[in-house]
């Protein structure tokens, strides 16, 4: 068991968020979600405690190659990264358990620079006990956590130093291109000269092997879809999982996503007392859980170039399937 008080020298958590600010921010974003078009409920509704453990089990998923070809890259590329960023602090963006970020650690403690460790996430439970393992395993660095949300709080990311922020597992594939925008913004903002941003990107590919990784054979992705819909109903005291939805993970080319969620099987009105607000769905109308953006070099190059960023290093794993990007402020 971790010794929480020997470490507590090297362990900063800084708190930008609480539990009654997230729940504001999500019950309003769920608001106004269910009157979009399409009809949207927050991705975050996906991650109780049933559903990150679901998504565990999707990524160890033969049809869920996302992680794996990640971690590819990353076996073969992290001692080139630390050789070419030279970074003394990894800021970590959605970090959870920040498994996979450990091999960018041990590379840049090789590497002789590395005194830092900043992991931002908006579970305050699951970066504490992260912040914690990590202060443990690496004895030589600091450990500064933030709750907070990467959407919200880039300009609150620890400063100082020569910084190499870190956003893995295609998670910008989930925001809209608009929000896409929106962020890589902020970070190029947030950004000081000699400072280098690491994206993980899942690559276009052929939209049966895409659609196969959300329709995994065993029904697990269905099962970690439907589950956000438990969750909306015992937190909003809704009637969502006693409608009755089909399970829709459809490729859309115009978007080159993946639109991940539901189709109402016939008109129904449901109640969702915690927002105060019943909602009319037609015979067939959709209701978006999330998207899955997928890439191709240009078009990521061209949206960094958009946000004030400048395309350095690119890396795929041996299909092609999955792409590490290194961009530069400038």
């Amino acid at each position: 068991m971790t010794d929480r008080t020997a470490l507590a020298p090297r362990v900063r958590v800084e708190l930008l968020v609480d539990a009654d600010d997230r729940r504001a921010a999500l019950h309003d974003a769920t608001f106004w979600g269910l009157r979009d078009t399409p009809k949207q409920v927050p991705a975050i509704w996906l991650y109780d405690e049933r559903g990150s453990r679901l998504f565990d089990e999707i990524t160890r998923l033969p049809e869920y190659y996302l992680t794996r070809r990640e971690r590819e890259i990353l076996v073969a590329r992290a001692p080139e990264i630390a050789s070419v960023t030279q970074a003394d602090t990894l800021v970590e963006l959605g970090s959870g358990t920040s498994e996979k970020t450990r091999l960018l650690l041990d590379a840049l403690a090789a590497e002789g620079a590395l005194g830092r460790f900043a992991p931002l996430d908006v579970s305050e439970e699951v970066l504490v006990q992260s912040a914690y393992a990590i202060a443990e395993e690496y004895p030589s660095i600091a450990v500064h956590a933030v709750v907070g949300d990467f959407e919200r709080h880039l300009p609150s990311i620890p400063d100082g130093g020569r910084r190499l922020v870190a956003f893995l597992g295609s998670t910008i594939g989930n925001l809209p291109t608009d929000a896409r925008g929106r962020f890589l913004r902020g970070v190029a903002d947030a950004l000081d000269p000699g400072d280098t941003l690491l994206l993980g990107l899942d690559l276009v590919k052929d939209s049966a092997r895409l659609e196969g990784a959300y329709n995994d054979s065993l029904g697990l992705t269905e099962t970690f879809i439907r589950n956000a819909l438990a969750v909306l109903d015992r937190e909003l005291d809704a009637d969502f999982s006693r409608a009755r939805f089909e399970y829709v993970a459809a490729w859309d080319p115009a978007n080159e996503w993946m639109d991940i969620g539901f189709r109402a099987l016939g008109a129904q009105v449901l109640a969702v007392r915690g927002l105060e607000v019943d909602v009319v769905f037609a015979d067939g109308e959709p209701l978006r859980v999330e998207v899955s953006s997928k890439f191709r070099r240009e078009r990521i190059e061209s949206e960094l170039d958009a946000a004030g960023l400048s395309l350095e290093r690119w890396w795929t794993d041996a299909g092609g399937d999955f792409a590490l990007a290194l961009a530069v402020p400038g």
